[in-house]
């Protein structure tokens, strides 16, 4: 092939390429995930995430890239995480649970941050405002800290002749005070005699089951936590193994043989954010978009454990029930 004629096919070929195919390419924006938790954790909450995002108009490695951090429960790794991600100068980041968004906050006032949480945002000052956010910062929230108290009743509910009652909570998340002030005044007003157990590390589970043991307690209700929802197959196994009637905020903690479960639809919250993170991809401001509050609370009972338990669901909890897992 003469010179001519190679110049010529060279030219054509750019002419029927895309443009800028032969410069780089425009980097696709960045998230960056903020989680408190492990990174092969709740698979089930990552992937109502991405379905937000969709919703949005991105699809992972098509349009948007998703750079995560991961804690793995250890609270004190947050700060330096989120100093990381804003160091890469991602687009936004995204904090998952109360403790990484205080941590995103604390570590940039310009990078957007969506943030997804069980705890009162306006409370806990993350944002001044549900309506106007205002600032840098926006998200989504589930009733936790109002169910909180519910757990209990749930539990009473349940157990009605039982009087002493364990809590487990966790002294290491700074954010879970305002659950634990709501679990002792509805326990005070449920005339229950509730002993709080203290558990930051796999260690302290079955010195807690000890004791509760060693207290008689009826039944055991679990704080909202992220180290909790790591470990709430694990905490579902034990409250089978030492036979006590437990209720904690998941449907996963019933799935896996936990008695009961009240809690807000977090899955719900997760996609929102997801949706939120598009949205600000898109170009809007973390400032004008309300923190999205999910209203919706869901119920999950297992039918197998209440009768290995000896606890009689009553009819009206039937009724109420999202699913019975049997």
């Amino acid at each position: 092939m003469r010179r001519r004629e190679l110049i010529a096919l060279a030219a054509g070929a750019a002419a029927a390429a895309p443009f800028g195919a032969f410069a780089q390419q425009k980097a696709m924006p960045v998230i960056g995930l903020l989680n408190s938790r492990a990174v092969d954790e709740a698979p089930y909450l990552a992937a109502a995430f991405r379905r937000g995002l969709q919703e949005a108009g991105y699809v992972e490695d098509q349009n948007v890239a998703i750079e995560g951090r991961f804690a793995n429960n250890q609270y004190e790794r947050l700060p330096e995480l989120a100093a990381d991600l804003v160091n890469r100068q991602v687009t936004v980041i995204v904090a998952l649970t109360m403790p990484a968004a205080l941590a995103a906050k604390a570590a940039t006032a310009t990078v957007p941050i969506i943030f997804e949480t069980g705890v009162d945002p306006v409370q806990t000052g993350l944002v001044t405002s549900l309506n106007r956010p205002d600032g840098n910062i926006t998200g989504a929230t589930q009733l936790n800290v109002e169910i909180g108290p519910k757990r209990l009743k749930l539990l009473h509910e349940l157990l009605p002749m039982e009087s002493v009652i364990g809590l487990l909570f966790n002294p290491k998340n700074v954010v879970a005070q305002p659950e634990l002030d709501s679990a002792l005044s509805a326990a005070r007003t449920l005339r229950l005699d509730l002993h709080v157990e203290n558990a930051s590390s796999e260690a302290d589970f079955e010195p807690a089951f000890a004791k509760l043991k060693e207290l008689r307690a009826g039944g055991l209700a679990i704080n909202s936590d992220p180290f909790f929802t790591a470990r709430q197959e694990q905490l579902a196994a034990l409250t089978v193994r030492h036979g006590v009637p437990a209720v904690y905020e998941n449907r996963a903690f019933v799935a896996a043989g936990g008695l009961a479960s009240y809690g807000g639809a977090i899955t719900e919250a997760y996609r929102l954010a997801g949706v939120y993170a598009g949205r600000i991809l898109n170009g809007e401001k973390p400032g004008e978009l309300p923190v999205q509050q999910v209203t919706k609370v869901e119920l999950f009972l297992n039918l197998k454990t209440a009768k290995a338990l000896g606890v009689a669901i009553p009819q009206l909890l039937f009724a109420r029930a999202d699913e019975v897992i049997e």
